[in-house]
């Protein structure tokens, strides 16, 4: 087993976000093939404001790069992303979407009823495969014996990179001309649909 090192992971976050497309990620017996991302620059995106000042919760994102970052969104998915950059600059890659490629029993048990290209086709469905959960968050991906994995995988020389913009982004970061650091591998069915950000609707005065 090659974890990737520190260094792949402490460049611009635009870097690795594409780079990481086509490795192997592996977390609770399931091993994923990522096959999408996208990159959030905390001091510098609109879209990650969250990401802008520390706090408890997000205190990984300024740490080492390597770490794992989880949190949780809509209610009822965890979301898993990897930082990235220097110490003190709030950078992540989420992981979007990706093939099962070893651990299909445990991803089947944990996906019952899901078609096996949808397991992990979304960050929500990625991490429900990965079983992943909160306590995950600030886990060190570099470190031997560490529960969170990312390998070099094999790349495939065919493989086309995309790039658009961020999927359920809105305003200014979901503009894909500026941000465009949504990145996938063009026709690959695991990759999830993109959706615009939805824009909130005012409520009516009364009276």
């Amino acid at each position: 087993m090659t974890r990737l090192p520190r260094a792949f992971f402490a460049r611009p976050v635009l870097e690795v976000a594409a780079d990481l497309l086509g490795r192997h990620v592996r977390h609770g017996g399931v091993t994923v093939r990522i096959t999408e991302t996208e990159a959030y620059a905390g001091l510098v995106d609109p879209a990650s404001r969250v990401l802008s000042r520390p706090t408890r919760h997000n205190a990984p994102v300024f740490g080492p790069a390597g770490h794992a970052f989880v949190y949780f969104t809509y209610g009822h998915h965890w979301m898993l992303c990897v930082v990235t950059g220097d110490v003190g600059v709030p950078d992540v890659v989420l992981l979007r979407a990706g093939e099962v490629v070893a651990g299909h029993a445990v991803a089947s048990e944990r996906r019952p009823g899901v078609r096996e290209r949808d397991w992990c086709r979304g960050p929500g469905r990625l991490t429900s495969a990965f079983g992943v959960s909160g306590s995950l968050s600030g886990v060190d991906a570099c470190a031997s014996g560490s529960e969170l994995v990312l390998e070099p995988g094999e790349a495939d020389p065919g493989a086309v990179v995309r790039t658009g913009p961020r999927v359920g982004v809105r305003g200014p970061g979901g503009d894909g001309t500026a941000y465009p650091w949504r990145f996938w591998h063009d026709g690959d069915p695991t990759v999830s649909a993109y959706r615009p950000g939805a824009t909130r609707r005012r409520s009516r005065p009364s009276g």
